[in-house]
């Protein structure tokens, strides 16, 4: 198993630490195992007649989970982030596609009916339609409960998609199952010397809605589409544990080991703060298997100072135990404060009183009669108790 001796001086230069023969041997054990559980009868006694052996292996899911030391804090958690596979997840051609796009939505319509979008594409996508009409036409609770049942994959313009969730409610984002992914739809700007072009300044110039539209040619926003629907899918919650699906257990070993190191090395580099430092565990598993390490760190911690020392003492932050001091005893007269008797009258300040000068100094508390007066009270309440019990059994 991969380890790290020295996470805590790891740089950004290191590209990864885990160990791609780690993987490959985890992943298959993983599945010689899933396909061995399905092969087998449940401990319950009870078959499932309706239940395929082969369908239910191709669609279990293996999942990747990465723990840190830290909480991770996403500000945009509502959006699931993209990680490009090498082995492209959903590759199902029965599953349908919803695309949401921006204003207007017979441009995107007219683009998906067009000879130069992939076919077998054009059969996936049932529905495309634009935030105006989104809003008019599902509104309600039960259309919305309807729009998420019809569809397996909701794919959205990124330039809408922070309003979605004013428009479909709690229906899609209680849970990230089919949570909206963002798409890029919009044109390219233009770049001279490697800076964008910047848009033309003055009034602006009234244009067809559906001829003059900002988005990109019809080739690009289907390779932008099949992109999305291959990726894995980041939805990060604060916590210090993200899952990640990163393939089926009927896969090839090598093409899921393939996909959890670029996971891995993708969520590193991008989502998690100070790298590999704050990298703690990450395991492949199954829905009901246990999970497979394939990296634990050493170093529980991010830095060396938040680690004590055999022999070496708390820092003056710390908390320390009351160790000397003095305790007040019961009848200790209360401490009088000579400035709280000085008080002002305009400008001329009023002289202290009588009292404040003579008041004496508090006297140092004995601990012995204290602890006297603690113990005899100790035996009181045992007396009282006592006598409360035979009351009640007599």
């Amino acid at each position: 198993m991969s380890n790290s001796t020295a996470v805590a001086k790891a740089t950004e230069a290191q590209v990864s630490l885990i160990n791609p023969d780690q993987t490959l041997k985890a992943s298959k054990a993983l599945i010689a195992h899933i396909k061995k559980a399905a092969a087998t009868p449940a401990a319950s006694g009870k078959q499932n007649l309706l239940a395929d052996e082969e369908s239910t292996v191709a669609e279990t899911p293996i999942w990747l989970t990465l723990t840190t030391k830290r909480h991770i804090h996403d500000t945009h958690r509502l959006q699931p982030s993209k990680i490009i596979l090498p082995n492209p997840l959903n590759t199902d051609s029965e599953s349908t596609i919803c695309l949401i796009t921006a204003d207007p939505q017979r441009h995107y319509k007219n683009v998906v009916a067009s000879d130069e979008f992939p076919e077998d594409l054009r059969k996936r996508i049932t529905r495309v339609i634009d935030l105006t009409h989104l809003k008019a036409k599902f509104k309600a609770f039960e259309a919305q409960r309807k729009l998420f049942s019809e569809h397996e994959i909701f794919l959205a313009d990124d330039r809408i998609i922070n309003r979605l969730p004013s428009a479909l409610g709690k229906t899609f984002f209680k849970s990230t199952v089919k949570r909206p992914i963002p798409v890029v739809l919009m044109a390219k700007r233009e770049k001279v010397d490697g800076k964008r072009v910047p848009k033309p300044k003055g009034p602006k110039q009234k244009r067809d809605p559906v001829e003059n539209v900002n988005a990109r040619s019809t080739p690009e926003i289907a390779a932008e589409i099949r992109k999305a629907i291959g990726a894995a899918l980041v939805s990060l919650s604060p916590s210090t544990n993200t899952a990640v699906k990163c393939g089926y257990a009927s896969w090839e070993p090598e093409k899921l080991a393939e996909n959890v190191n670029k996971i891995v090395n993708d969520l590193v580099e991008r989502f998690v703060p100070q790298k590999w430092s704050n990298v703690r565990n990450i395991y492949i598993k199954g829905p009901e298997t246990a999970a497979l390490p394939i990296y634990q760190t050493d170093e529980l911690w991010l830095e060396e100072t938040q680690v004590v020392k055999d022999g070496q003492e708390l820092s003056s932050k710390s908390e320390k135990a009351n160790i000397g001091k003095k305790r007040k005893s019961l009848d200790a007269e209360p401490e009088v404060n000579e400035e709280s008797e000085v008080k002002k009258e305009g400008d001329r300040p009023k002289k202290k009183s009588k009292k404040v000068k003579e008041a004496k100094a508090v006297p140092e508390s004995n601990d012995d009669k204290l602890d006297k007066e603690i113990a005899a009270r100790k035996a009181t309440l045992r007396k009282q108790k006592a006598s409360a019990k035979k009351a009640v059994e007599a």
